[in-house]
């Protein structure tokens, strides 16, 4: 047992806007950053045995590709873009962007992302090693992360991997999941907890009512 439980959480954008896009096509709703942050924190109180106040989320980050202001114009993402850049900032999140190419193959548009991943793992270890975290809260399904997972192991920091696996997100690789210390699959663990279900979403307006659109 510790007195105090230092948090480090890892968000793949891309993951966590494909699971609000499901829960906003399933239940009109999205998830709440600073109730999955207080979920997290929660739980980890519980299983090193220590007050939830002195378990604590010193960093967490964000990661994704986005499209270049004109392109995000035209896309009409705009609105959608700053009003989750002001979630992540009124929660103290530092958000990591590499800007998206769209390329023509076969008389279509194909959006690429590069570098996104590798920025990700090495941000992650780069900041695990020198902030020496207790636990390492990775959001993500990518089966690319397996090495990171291993590389933090090996630092002995303890891992969470985080999922919320909807029938519009991808499966969550099955050698993440073994690798990783602790798997919280929030689909089958909140499945007989309705109320904490609630706690953790953000119920939207009307979709022909509200500006949000499916980035957000």
């Amino acid at each position: 047992m510790q007195g105090y439980i230092s948090i480090g959480v890892f968000i793949d954008g891309g993951y966590y806007a494909k699971v609000n896009r499901a829960l906003k096509s399933i239940e009109n709703s999205i998830i709440k950053v600073r109730s999955l942050f207080d979920y997290i924190c929660g739980r980890l109180a519980i299983l090193e045995k220590v007050d939830p106040a002195n378990c604590q989320i010193t960093e967490a980050h964000y990661f994704r590709g986005r499209f270049r202001v004109k392109e995000a114009y035209d896309k009409h993402l705009l609105y959608n873009e700053r009003k989750f850049e002001d979630t992540l900032i009124e929660n103290d999140v530092v958000f990591h962007y590499k800007h998206l190419r769209e390329l023509g193959k076969e008389g279509e548009k194909q959006v690429v992302e590069k570098g996104i991943d590798v920025w990700f793992a090495l941000e992650a270890y780069e900041l695990s090693t020198f902030r020496k975290f207790d636990y390492v809260v990775l959001i993500t399904g990518d089966a690319d992360h397996e090495m990171l997972v291993r590389k933090l192991k090996a630092l002995k920091i303890k891992t969470v991997l985080l999922t919320w696996n909807l029938a519009d997100v991808d499966a969550t690789s099955p050698l993440l999941s073994e690798e990783a210390g602790h798997h919280w699959e929030l689909s089958d663990m909140l499945a007989d907890q309705p109320e904490v279900k609630r706690s953790l979403l953000y119920k939207l307006r009307d979709s022909a009512l509200s500006p949000l659109g499916d980035e957000f």
